[in-house]
């Protein structure tokens, strides 16, 4: 996958957080960025994320439009991303996804806690009906480009938090596509413990809300198409 730019973008993003968020240890005089800050870091990577997408447009386009995967028209975009949000809606009422509009992007948002055991990248057993129903929606509206964000919470070192991150985007890709969804409309990306959703993390429900796998859903444009020639 190509992820180094946008790490290298993210990474130049918290340099910056942490020269306005740092705090000094009143014991060792070390200076260290504020939990408190943790969620702006967070909502930082998150802005530039949005409308963006893992590895870049052009490239992830070749591949889909090389994959024989056909894009939407433009004044068509809305009615396609209407209806398949309504599908996914439908599908996943009860499981504990969450269904988010973002323009004309959506994010299905799966806690942790109901994905995958503690400290384990395996999807749950129960789980996987709910996954079923995501791909067979996925496999209804092919004209798509599929992002799979892994998150964790800030218990554990960040090398490790960073590595299971990835390993639970990894396995829900990887689920996916054995159940029929393309390998090139698909990129997954870990974020260790960097985008806390619920912070400070005062209870065990803040660490289960950051322990998640956010799925984002795109279109393919005609537009985009056009712009990979």
């Amino acid at each position: 996958m190509k992820t180094a730019s946008i790490r290298l973008a993210a990474l130049a993003g918290i340099a910056a957080l942490g020269l306005s968020a740092c705090v000094t240890d009143p014991v060792t005089g070390e200076k260290k960025i504020s939990k408190a800050a943790i969620g702006g870091v967070g909502g930082a990577l998150g802005g530039y994320l949005l409308g963006d997408l893992i590895g870049g447009k052009n490239s992830r386009t070749e591949e889909i439009v090389g994959a024989g995967i056909g894009a939407v028209a433009g004044a068509g975009v809305g009615y396609y991303m209407d209806q398949q949000e309504k599908k996914l809606r439908e599908r996943t009422a009860g499981t504990g996804i969450d269904v988010e509009r973002q323009g004309d992007q959506l994010v299905l948002n799966m806690p942790g806690d109901v994905t995958f055991d503690y400290n384990s990248a395996l999807v749950k057993s129960q789980f996987r009906s709910a996954l079923d129903n995501v791909a067979a929606t996925l496999a209804e509206y092919p004209s798509t480009y599929i992002d799979v964000y892994g998150h964790t919470d800030s218990t554990g070192s960040d090398s490790y938090n960073q590595g299971l991150s990835e390993r639970r985007a990894a396995s829900v890709a990887d689920y996916l596509a054995g159940r029929g969804i393309q390998r090139a409309r698909m990129a997954t990306m870990g974020f260790g413990e960097s985008q806390l959703k619920c912070a400070p993390e005062r209870s065990e429900a803040d660490y289960q809300c950051n322990r998640r796998v956010e799925i984002r859903i795109a279109p393919v444009t005609q537009n985009d198409v056009n712009a990979a020639r």
